[in-house]
C-alpha cells in the first residue's frame, strides 16, 4: 500500500500532506459503492478503490480544480473498473445458473469468482450523502440490480451508472469516458433497454415499524425453527439460494422441505443483525454439536423484501470471507 502522508507539491505550490489523503478518504465509502456497482464483488471493488486512491496520490498535481474532487475520482474509479473488466467474465446468482431445483438435487459449487457478492451497507453508503442520495445508492446495491448490472457491457454498465446513479450530464460522461455524446446516449439507451426486460422494478418497503417487527418475527421464528411461523413470512414464490451451491429453491413447500431436510443442521441458530446490499441481513451461526463449545459462523443471510413479506433468502456461506468485512465474530459464545 503506498504511504499517502508522504508531502508532495501541488502544482499550485502548496504541499500535498496528510490533510490531502484525509481528504482522498472522505471518498472512500462512496467509490467503493460505485466500484462494487461495476464489478459485482466488494472484495475486487475495495481493491479498485485502493487503485483509485494510489492514482489519485500519484497524479494529484493535475487535478486542476475545473471539477470537483469528487468528480475527479470518480471519473478515476471507472476507469480502472473498465481495466478490472476487460479480461474478466461476468458474476451471476444462482437463478441464473439453471432452472429452479429441488431438494434431492445434488448439490455442485462454482468458484467465489463466480457469484455477485454482498457489501456491507457500511463499506458502500457514505455517511456526508443526502437522504435523497442515499435512497438512490441503496437503491443501486440490491442484489438483484447489481446481478442486472452484470448483463450490460462494461461501458455500457459504466455509461448507465453515470448518468442514472450519479446525475451525470452525457457531456460530462463523454469527456470522462474519452467518447462522443452521441456514443453515450446510443449506449445508455441500449443498457435502459437491457435491464427493462429484467424485473428490476423497486419493491414496495414496509414502513420502518412493520419491517421491525417482521424482522423481529424472522429472527424468533428461524432460530425457534418454527416452519409454520417461518412460512407465514415468506412470500408465496419466495426463494433461497447458498452461493457457493448453484442449486436453488422456489416456494414455500420447497423452502420448508429443505430446512427440515437437509438444512435441518440449521435448527437452533443464532441471528446476528446486520446490513447487505441495502437490504436486512443476518450473520447465521450453528449451534455446537457438545455442551460449552462456540456457535459456528454459518451463513451470511441477506433477505429481499416486497411490503411485509419476504421474498428471498440469500445465504452466502464463505463465511471466512464475509464475516470479518462486516465486523462478524466467527465464533459465538454458547
Amino acid at each position: 500500500m503506498a504511504d499517502l502522508s508522504t508531502p508532495r507539491k501541488h502544482a499550485a505550490g502548496f504541499d500535498v500532506t496528510q490533510a490531502t489523503a484525509q481528504q482522498l478518504e472522505e471518498h472512500r465509502a462512496a467509490l467503493t459503492g460505485h466500484c462494487y456497482r461495476m464489478l459485482g464483488s466488494v472484495s475486487e471493488a475495495e481493491d479498485a478503490v485502493q487503485e483509485v486512491m494510489l492514482r489519485a496520490w500519484r497524479s494529484f498535481s493535475q487535478f486542476d480544480g475545473r471539477s470537483s474532487l469528487r468528480t475527479w475520482l470518480y471519473r478515476i474509479a471507472t476507469n480502472v473498473c473498465l481495466d478490472a473488466l476487460a479480461d474478466r467474465s461476468r458474476r451471476i446468482r444462482p437463478m441464473e445458473c439453471g432452472p429452479v431445483g429441488t431438494v434431492d438435487d445434488t448439490l455442485s459449487t462454482l468458484p467465489a469468482s463466480s457469484w455477485v457478492e454482498p457489501i456491507p451497507d457500511a463499506r458502500a453508503l457514505p455517511d456526508n450523502a443526502t437522504p435523497a442520495e442515499l435512497v438512490s445508492m441503496r437503491q443501486s446495491i440490491r442484489l438483484a440490480f447489481v446481478a442486472a448490472l452484470q448483463h450490460l457491457p462494461p461501458k455500457q454498465r459504466a455509461i448507465l451508472l453515470l448518468t442514472e446513479v450519479l446525475g451525470w450530464a452525457a457531456a460530462e460522461v463523454a469527456e470522462s469516458l474519452g467518447t462522443s455524446i452521441a456514443a453515450v446516449n446510443s449506449a445508455l439507451q441500449r443498457a435502459r433497454a437491457t435491464l427493462s426486460a429484467r424485473d428490476l422494478s423497486e419493491p414496495p418497503a414496509p414502513l420502518a415499524d412493520v419491517q421491525s417487527t417482521m424482522l423481529d418475527r424472522y429472527v424468533d421464528a428461524f432460530e425457534r425453527y418454527d416452519m409454520d411461523a417461518f412460512a407465514a413470512l415468506l412470500h408465496e414464490d419466495a426463494t433461497l439460494s447458498m452461493p457457493p451451491y448453484s442449486l436453488w429453491l422456489k416456494g414455500h413447500a420447497s423452502i420448508l422441505a429443505w430446512l427440515v431436510g437437509r438444512g435441518a443442521g440449521c435448527r437452533g441458530s443464532r441471528l446476528v443483525p446486520t446490513a447487505a446490499c441495502g437490504s436486512p441481513a443476518f450473520g447465521q451461526y450453528r449451534p455446537p454439536h457438545a455442551p460449552g463449545e462456540p456457535y459456528k459462523a454459518w451463513a451470511l443471510i441477506v433477505l429481499e423484501v416486497s411490503g411485509d413479506r419476504i421474498t428471498a433468502m440469500n445465504s452466502f456461506l464463505d463465511t471466512a470471507a464475509l464475516f470479518p468485512r462486516f465486523g462478524l465474530p466467527l465464533e459465538l459464545a454458547p
